[in-house]
């Protein structure tokens, strides 16, 4: 499916392309025109799509860019041998890593510090296991509901949104526009009432999704697994993509829940046992 689709992106069209658009431009100009937004002669706006259209695609480098995609892919591979070979080692010698942090780890502590390892191990499990039941029930409802519609490459679309969906709140939002991106650069329409129907199309499928993340999904994952509340995540998931960007924003929940998780052990330490006084 992934070589289909850049075969396609690789024998792009640009009088396909500027037919796709003439219409709905057209539309969009005589609208100016008519309310007196703009003072121009009639036939502009085209004129202005068509240059800019040859001019972007002279400057896009599409092999530039396949090459992109086979480094990427390299290095993912690698790196996926790497991670399930270290991976492989850790389970066979099970609980290595945990023996050899506590041997670090004084007398004093090592209650308060079995106890904070075994809250953030639960509470981390039960996160990642709730992200690939929602990464799973996404890309179940929308590649059915794509399919059910008639849209091309609906697994591409649903799995492209599964994954995107791991970015908090702006996930369903990218997951619709790749669909929306690659209806349009692999379908032909008639007229701009097509268009429109075939976006609506798409756009209702991930309203779908979106309701579905948000009433059942995301509460339970968020809210249930981490035990935190949802005002708390909201700002959490924040402060990472001020921080980090995306991938702040994939890592804030773990991160603060082991942050939170340890602190919240050390003040009870503190409080109750008073371990850290003299």
């Amino acid at each position: 499916m992934i070589s289909a689709q850049l075969q396609v992106i690789t024998s792009y069209d640009l009088d396909f392309l500027y037919e796709q658009i003439q219409n709905p431009a057209g539309k969009f100009e005589d609208l100016l025109l008519r309310f007196k937004l703009i003072q121009s002669e009639p036939g502009f706006l085209i004129k202005q799509v068509r240059e800019n259209l040859i001019s972007s695609f002279n400057i896009l480098n599409i092999q530039g860019f396949v090459n992109t995609v086979v480094n990427t892919t390299s290095s993912i591979l690698i790196g996926t041998m790497a991670v399930t070979f270290i991976t492989f080692f850790l389970l066979l010698e099970n609980g290595l890593l945990r023996r050899n942090i506590i041997n670090l780890v004084p007398n004093a502590y090592f209650e308060l510090y079995v106890s904070t390892f075994n809250k953030v191990e639960k509470l981390l499990s039960y996160y990642l296991i709730g992200l690939l039941i929602q990464m799973s029930a996404i890309f179940a409802i929308a590649s059915i509901g794509l399919t059910i519609l008639g849209i091309e490459y609906a697994l591409t679309i649903a799995f492209f949104a599964a994954v995107a969906n791991l970015i908090p709140y702006a996930g369903p939002i990218l997951g619709a526009t790749f669909g929306v991106i690659v209806g349009l650069t692999t379908s032909s329409y008639g007229d701009s009432g097509e268009m429109t129907f075939f976006i609506l199309k798409i756009l209702s499928v991930f309203s779908v999704v979106q309701l579905s993340d948000n009433i059942i999904l995301q509460p339970l994952i968020f809210s249930k697994s981490v035990k935190a509340h949802p005002l708390e995540i909201f700002v959490v998931i924040f402060a990472g993509a001020k921080i980090a960007g995306i991938p702040g924003m994939i890592f804030a929940i773990p991160v603060y829940t082991v942050f939170r998780v340890s602190i919240m052990e050390f003040y009870k330490g503190y409080k109750a046992y008073k371990i850290f006084k003299l």
